[in-house]
């Protein structure tokens, strides 16, 4: 197709393409003009390879060969192969020496390094295979319909996935045939959104996540659950996609293995549990905290009086029964105490329009060390706002252009 313009052209019809911004010299054989997602060279293929009856001798690791795929012709390594020798077939792992451009389903003709001679063809099974698993331990075939060879690349991935955009190229389809090909492997695969994952490395993952519970649970019991960030950090690097990690979860969920309040996973029906030692450092703890009043004790200065209590598991879980409450990372106070402070800080500054750190310190007869952190929870509270060095109540300037 030469010297007239058209849409399109189909194999078996020489074609000229107007390539812009293309210099000739930029050209060499076996260069290949695509389009679309997914597309890339490559160095490796996994592939079926056949020796004609008439090759000369077996072929095995570490043979050298001239690979012709389309128009290009590379060197190449035969690797992680058993021999195959004329009229036998088997496959192989083909290390380029120089990148290509293929597809799986591509035909290739294989001739030998020296002597020149055709010995041979084959398919490439995977134009893009990871270094595991091994060759061997793979379970592609030339045979293999697109849906199989599919279902092979996603368990192999694992929770990974595997880019929808690659699987055009990847399985030697149309990216049109791809959704389909997805839909009819609906209760295999699961598509999330640009992956698609095995179900069985989720309910596998799930499954591995409950013990990692279970170990968590054994280790803090009176913790409400692991953190998701920690939960999520359990996972095995490479890291999944986000979208990936919340489908573990939600298959450990359905099937009543772990437990999603929040932040905190848990395993299914679990409750914190306090032995008679906790128990009563539970209430001795929630007594200091109603002793000390506005004199707040930071977390190390509690550690040091209870030397090897799980100070900040108990206080958490004070926290959450509202027996205490957080002033900032290294402090809980009780409750009441907090709202006995609300109140008199209200009624101070309601009095003197506004006061600064000094002249409350005189008023509630604290030193800074206790009055700062109250402070700083009521502005973080909204109670009061800083004007300068002072405060003044929140409410009454709400709306006010300055101080």
């Amino acid at each position: 197709m030469h010297g007239q313009a058209a849409e399109r052209a189909v194999p078996g019809r020489r074609t000229a393409l107007a390539l812009v911004g293309v210099d000739k010299s930029e050209l060499a054989r076996g260069d290949v003009a695509v389009t679309g997602a997914g597309w890339r060279a490559t160095t490796l293929l996994d592939a079926a390879v056949e020796l004609l009856p008439g090759a000369r001798k077996p072929i095995g690791s570490r043979t050298r060969l001239r690979v012709h795929l389309g128009t290009a012709e590379v060197l190449a390594r035969v690797v992680q192969i058993r021999s195959i020798g004329p009229g036998e077939h088997g496959l192989a792992r083909l290390v380029l020496e120089t990148p290509l451009v293929a597809r799986g389903g591509d035909r290739f003709v294989v001739r030998s390094f020296s002597p020149v001679t055709t010995i041979g063809g084959g398919v490439v099974l995977d134009p893009f295979p990871a270094p595991r698993p091994r060759l061997r331990q793979r379970r592609l075939a030339a045979g293999q319909l697109p849906i199989e060879r599919l279902l092979v690349l996603a368990q192999e991935a694992g929770l990974a996935g595997l880019s929808t955009d690659s699987l055009p190229t990847r399985l030697g389809l149309l990216p049109g045939q791809v959704p389909t090909l997805i839909t009819e492997a609906g209760k295999d695969l699961l598509s999330l959104g640009a992956t698609v994952v095995a179900r069985h490395a989720l309910a596998a993952e799930a499954t591995r996540l409950v013990e990692v519970l279970r170990r968590y649970h054994k280790e803090h019991p009176i913790d409400p659950g692991m953190s998701l960030q920690a939960l999520r950090a359990a996972v095995p690097a490479p890291a999944p996609p986000p979208a990936v990690l919340d489908a573990v979860l939600e298959v450990g969920t359905r099937a009543r293995q772990l437990e999603v309040t929040g932040s905190v996973a848990r395993l299914a029906g679990w409750h914190p549990a306090f032995d008679a030692h906790t128990s009563d450092l539970r209430e001795i703890l929630a007594r200091r905290l109603v002793d000390a009043r506005w004199e707040v004790p930071t977390l190390a200065e509690l550690e040091r009086e209870f030397p090897g209590a799980p100070i900040r598991a108990l206080l958490a879980h004070l926290a959450r029964e509202g027996t205490a409450e957080p002033i900032d990372q290294e402090r809980y106070a009780a409750p009441q105490a907090l709202e006995s402070f609300r109140s008199g800080l209200e009624a101070a500054l309601a009095e003197l329009g506004k006061a600064t750190p000094a002249e409350l310190r005189e008023r509630f007869g604290l030193t800074r060390k206790y009055l700062i952190p109250l402070l700083e929870w009521a502005d973080r509270r909204g109670i009061t706002r800083r004007a300068g060095d002072a405060r003044v109540l929140a409410r009454l300037t709400a709306g006010k252009g300055g101080p």
